[in-house]
């Protein structure tokens, strides 16, 4: 339940902003927040990360609800209990459907957040890929160190005191 909550919040807050963006700004408008390093700038993206798959936003949406359907059927495996599972999940279930959102009701995602470093250029995005790119780093790091910490507690000596 968890994960449902957090993905209802990360879902909401990313199509607040997005259309907070969408009445304030016309599309290709950019506002310096910090001189660069980071602008607003309103981007109607036709694809999907880093401008990949243009224009196939029908398949985009289809691969959209096979990874909710996914989510959904191997749910209990996926969060196995652990609170760090259960948000990593939320965060992506609250991206998917943030974007999903917006492919369905517009026919692209809406991307404001433009961020420069040193002549360096990093694609627009929004909120709910911030919430996906989060969600899966966690929920592989953590797989990550749970394996590890399963390997050397099969390696452990019985008996053995650990200090």
């Amino acid at each position: 339940m968890l994960a449902v909550l957090i993905g209802i919040l990360v879902a909401a807050a990313d199509q607040a902003t997005k259309h907070i963006v969408c009445r304030a700004m016309t599309p290709g408008e950019s506002v310096a927040c910090i001189p660069g390093f980071l602008n607003l700038t309103y981007l109607r993206n036709t694809g999907a990360v880093f401008g990949s798959f243009q224009y196939q936003n029908e398949r985009l949406v289809l691969l959209s609800f096979l990874v909710l359907f996914f989510l959904a059927v191997f749910y209990r495996r996926l969060v196995d209990r652990q609170l760090y599972y259960k948000v990593a999940v939320g965060l992506m279930l609250g991206g998917i459907v943030g974007n999903l959102g917006d492919r369905i009701k517009l026919g692209w995602v809406t991307d404001f957040v433009d961020v420069h470093l040193m002549g360096w250029h990093w694609p627009a995005f929004n909120l709910a890929d911030s919430a996906i790119c989060v969600g899966v780093i966690m929920y592989g790091l953590y797989s990550i160190r749970l394996l590890m910490q399963r390997r050397e507690d099969s390696h452990a000596v019985p008996g053995a005191k650990h200090s």
